[in-house]
């Protein structure tokens, strides 16, 4: 067993009823040894936290392991913050158990519906130091947010009403950040936007920091969402080729060929600083400005404070200028709008009345065939969402969106009903003789977005500009990629699989955005790179892809370098050093 590093948690005293209470809380996601366990980091905003993911498709992971020193011995109740995933009258998928210094506890865990505290058991902590583990059962997804010990067997329900707040007083954190850094230019979020603009911004002689949640680098292109990249290189192709991938199938294993060599080429300037596995959590604006972006590391919770003069906001779902106040659309807009109307298509198009759908999130998967048997267990869990449907591979139509989800809010109800999905329908394809020797090879458990918020600059893109072919004078990105919107095809059958999408394509010559769709109307120094630009629903169909979005990381980097040298703002490039700013644009070629 690897050596395992000693972790002091504070300990903090409460009063439950007449007695002294000693309670200690650890978050999963800071086990030193996770065994099998993923940290994910996904959906924070709504949990508070990063949890522990048993994510073995099928097979129960190792068990994640680590040491943490009480300051007091004695009798202790233990609680794990779980969830069952999918609750229903079946075995929950993803069961586990904790173990304390080698004894297994009474209860199995995992089988509440809805995140929640279930109690373990009570342990007698006999030494200072205490080794917990946390051992998977299913393999299918178990997960495990947090673990209380306290000396007494008060549920810690006061925890469900704030749990934010609760957490920062169990753990002794300040609201504040201790540590604070400051740079040229603060870019969160590292997909392909985010590292063409870091690229692009360090070239121009900016310090920068780039922030990203995940180990690696390329968001939907990564070796973990495994999304191929689509779209032109622009007036980008030198920066665009340090860090895209060769055409692979989605899903394919071949994702990971490129990713080394990105993350390489960006590490390689000395002026990007990279905080990899660091997600943001606040952005604080005074008088329409950012002033500061917090982070916090996903397994260590070490906190810091980036201070920029300017912001870029890649991350995707537009985090950064949703906190900052920056204005926004969601969904689709009526078709009288922006008069996006197509015939041909109708609703499936651009509805009559403004909805909440959006393009889905994808889930990619791949099998193996192999020269034996294996087994795949029937999965009554997932049965109800896959239903006949029988397949041994994902693509890209395998994506869920509902008018009645939020693809934010409720995205880890996406993921895993996309997890039933692909169980499901494996399980289904399992049961015939032909596909016997077919093994599942790899399930990304992260979600790959297409479509959330959308901020709003000063020229909002729509479906017009493809039409009309207008060429802006401040034309920075150019596509020439059909404009591929997606619905879920039990909209046309509700008899279809409603986790299987079609695409609608408009086909036309190149197209053009300009740079004011590339930075906040009303937060003046906010860029956005990436699906979070200023667009209509329809106008994201074409330049959402990662090419095209990666020229528009390359473009506000140029751009953020230019505010630099005037002490401008964004959209004073626009307003007073468009010219410059075009010629600087046109020597990257």
């Amino acid at each position: 067993m690897k050596t395992l590093k000693l972790i002091l948690f504070i300990c903090i005293t409460s009063f439950y009823t007449n007695s002294v209470a000693q309670d200690v809380l650890i978050e999963a996601e800071s086990f030193v040894d996770k065994g099998g366990w993923v940290v994910d980091p996904q959906f924070v905003e709504q949990m508070g936290s990063p949890y522990l993911m048993a994510h073995g498709m099928g097979v129960p992971v190792e068990n994640a392991i680590t040491n943490v020193n009480f300051k007091e011995k004695g009798k202790y109740h233990v609680w794990a913050r779980t969830k069952n995933w999918a609750p229903g009258n079946w075995d929950a998928p993803g069961q586990f158990k904790i173990s304390v210094n080698g004894k297994v506890l009474k209860n199995t865990l995992g089988l509440t519906s809805g995140w929640t505290w279930e109690y373990a058991g009570k342990v007698n902590i006999e030494s200072n130091e205490v080794e917990i583990q946390l051992s998977d059962l299913t393999g299918f997804n178990g997960r495990c947010d947090a673990i209380y010990f306290s000396q007494s067997k008060k549920m810690p329900t006061e925890a469900e009403t704030n749990l934010a707040s609760w957490r920062k007083a169990k753990l002794g954190e300040t609201t504040i950040p201790e540590q604070q850094k400051s740079y040229d230019l603060v870019i969160v979020g590292g997909g392909l936007a985010g590292c063409a603009a870091a690229i692009s911004a360090a070239e121009q002689g900016l310090n920068v920091a780039l922030i990203h949640d995940r180990p690696v680098l390329g968001g939907n292109a990564s070796d973990e969402i495994r999304v191929h990249t689509l779209g032109i290189y622009g007036k980008f192709e030198r920066i665009l080729k340090m860090i895209d991938t060769e055409h692979y199938p989605n899903g394919s294993y071949k994702a990971k060929y490129d990713q080394e060599r990105r993350d390489k080429n960006v590490k390689s300037y000395k002026n990007i600083d990279l905080f990899l596995d660091w997600r943001a959590y606040d952005a604080i604006s005074e008088n329409n400005a950012i002033k500061y972006v917090d982070a916090r590391n996903t397994a260590t919770g070490e906190r810091i404070r980036f201070k920029a003069p300017r912001f870029v906001d890649s991350t995707g779902d537009g985090w950064i200028g949703f906190w900052a106040g920056a204005e926004f659309s969601y969904g689709r807009e009526s078709s009288k709008t922006y008069g996006e109307a197509w015939d041909k298509w109708g609703e499936l198009w651009s509805p009559e009345e403004g909805d909440d759908f959006v393009m889905g999130a994808s889930v990619l998967w791949q099998n193996e065939k192999t020269n034996e048997v294996h087994d795949f267990p029937e999965l009554p869990w997932a049965a109800d969402v896959a239903k006949e449907h029988k397949a041994i591979a994902g693509e890209w139509q395998w994506e869920f969106s509902r008018n009645d989800l939020h693809q934010i809010d409720d995205a880890e109800e996406i993921r895993d009903h996309m997890l039933r999905a692909i169980y499901g329908s494996f399980a289904n394809a399992k049961k015939l003789d032909e596909n016997k020797n077919y093994k599942l090879e790899w399930v990304s458990y992260l979600v790959g977005k297409r479509e959330s918020r959308r901020l709003i600059g000063d020229y909002i893109y729509t479906f017009n500009d493809v039409k009309n072919l207008t060429k802006f004078e401040d034309a920075v990105v150019e596509e020439k990629r059909a404009v591929d919107v997606h619905y879920q095809i039990n909209l046309k059958d509700s008899e279809e699989p409603d986790f299987l999408s079609e695409a609608l394509f408009y086909k036309g010559p190149k197209y053009y955005i300009p740079y004011r769709s590339l930075y906040s109307k009303n937060i003046s120094n906010l860029f956005m790179a990436g699906r979070n630009f200023s667009c209509s629903h329809i106008g994201l169909g074409g330049p959402r892809v990662m090419l095209t979005t990666g020229q528009m990381g390359a473009a506000v980097g140029i751009a953020a370098a230019i505010c630099e040298k005037y002490n401008v703002t964004p959209r004073e490039v626009y307003t007073k050093h468009l010219q410059e700013y075009l010629e600087v644009i046109e020597k990257q070629q």
